[in-house]
């Protein structure tokens, strides 16, 4: 995942399918916390995919604690597994019912998970959700992506 690359509210939410005022209200309880553009929020491609994961969840009918419990388990572990799974062209899914979550890309594992469960398993495929903005048509960047540029053009 590119981590130069920054995306506007806009994006965000045309990718997630959330409401501006729902990203809003999830950086105001520091759910997902973006940088600020001076007064536009730029998200990278991280947050993007976290936000994606808990507008599924919240389709799904999780709770906000929930989510937060899910949010610090992918935190700690993207970075690590999704890297890989991404470069293996293998699917990474999150399986969790509130209380167990998993990230698993072995498809016997998640069957295996599934048929033990001892409660209803929600499962996102994450692999999914960061194929959502990957696979976008070229964008306009980020005012923060050009703005080292236009600084530099304007002092010659």
């Amino acid at each position: 995942m590119p981590s130069e690359e920054r995306y506007t509210s806009n994006e965000v939410a045309r990718i997630s399918g959330v409401s501006l005022r729902q990203l809003q209200w999830w950086d105001e309880r520091k759910v997902v916390s973006p940088r600020q553009d001076g007064h536009k929020r730029v998200y990278v491609p991280e947050e993007v995919v976290e936000i994606s994961v808990i507008a599924e969840l919240r389709r799904k009918g999780f709770s906000l604690q929930k989510i937060r419990r899910v949010l610090k388990y992918l935190q700690k572990e993207m970075g690590k597994r999704l890297g890989e799974a991404i470069a293996s062209e293998s699917e990474v899914h999150l399986l969790t019912d509130g209380r167990s979550i998993y990230l698993e890309e072995s498809p016997d594992r998640i069957i295996d998970l599934l048929k033990s469960a001892r409660q209803p398993m929600f499962l996102v495929c994450v692999t999914d959700q960061l194929r959502r903005f990957t696979a976008l048509p070229l964008r306009k960047p980020a005012r923060s992506e050009t703005a080292g540029a236009s600084r530099k053009s304007r002092v010659v």
